[in-house]
């Protein structure tokens, strides 16, 4: 039963870890290969047109990287 418990307490401290990197970083987790980005595909599909949702959430995207280089600090 104490093998169980303290397998369980490991685990709970990986993800609780894992979570706390996710929050610092918001870069979600990839493989070790980069998956589709390393092939350079930016997308799932072959659409010459991208859809509404990604449209906004690339101009999303871009205002908040146009933001974070306005307020830089160093």
């Amino acid at each position: 039963m104490s093998t169980f418990i303290a397998a369980f307490l490991f685990l709970l401290v990986f993800f609780l870890l894992m979570s706390i990197g996710y929050l610092l970083k918001r870069k979600a987790v990839q493989g070790s290969c980069g998956g589709l980005g390393a092939l350079g595909i930016a997308k799932a599909c072959d659409c010459d047109e991208p859809c509404d949702r990604r449209k906004a959430r690339d101009a999303k995207e871009a205002k908040r990287q146009e933001y974070l280089a306005k307020h830089r600090i160093l």
